[in-house]
């Protein structure tokens, strides 16, 4: 199968949400070394309180997406809620009415959500954050639409791109966030953004892969 139901996808909401609460440790390993630790337990707040709030109601792929960003964007501390939330409404907001989604409509859809983030941080690939992960996720799926590839091969091939782009963050230095006041001393860590972005990505892609399965 090369596409899935919208309305079946809030399983692949799950995936995302499971990603997060395995991992709620270790992001907070991540950030604690160059940042306040406290990015693994705000993320697993949203994506818990998604999870719970939503345990019993059926939810399309889209509303689920803009439902768990609105969540983000107006009820965890920290930076990161905002800036996850316009991701993923925005993303949704590009997807809206879709009955079938293609590997083209997730691209456009992770492409909206990239350029919404850029239209409210200045980040850009090398700044070491999420846009590092990001960024090269939305290019690898874009490349794979226009050459025709199926959508599990660009699923997994984004999920590789995305790993790149958080492993590259280990040789940057902080332009952003707290860490940025430590200038090279941050070089030599992974960034916690780019880290949990990278977690989603492969969750959602995960997620996917399963439900093309099924649904085939």
């Amino acid at each position: 199968m090369n596409t899935f139901k919208n309305e079946n996808g809030k399983s692949v909401l799950s995936c995302m949400v499971r990603g997060i609460q395995e991992n709620k440790a270790y992001l907070g390993e991540v950030d604690g070394l160059i940042g306040d630790g406290d990015h693994g337990m705000n993320m697993n707040k949203g994506f818990s309180l998604f999870g719970s709030r939503f345990a019993d109601q059926d939810l399309s792929f889209t509303d689920g997406l803009y439902e768990l960003g609105n969540i983000l964007f107006s009820e965890i501390g920290g930076s990161m809620g905002p800036i996850y939330g316009t991701v993923f409404m925005d993303a949704a907001d590009a997807g809206e009415g879709l009955e079938e989604i293609t590997l083209p409509d997730l691209a456009s859809m992770l492409g909206a959500g990239l350029k919404g983030l850029m239209e409210i941080v200045d980040a850009k690939v090398g700044d070491k954050t999420l846009v590092d992960t990001l960024s090269p996720s939305v290019d690898s799926l874009t490349a794979s639409a226009e050459n025709g590839e199926t959508f599990a091969d660009a699923l997994k091939k984004m999920k590789e791109a995305a790993r790149a782009g958080r492993d590259s963050t280990k040789d940057m230095v902080a332009k952003f966030g707290r860490s940025s006041r430590l200038g090279e001393r941050s070089r030599g860590v992974l960034d916690a953004g780019a880290t949990s972005c990278c977690i989603i990505l492969e969750s959602m892609a995960d997620g996917i892969l399963a439900l093309l399965d099924q649904e085939g």
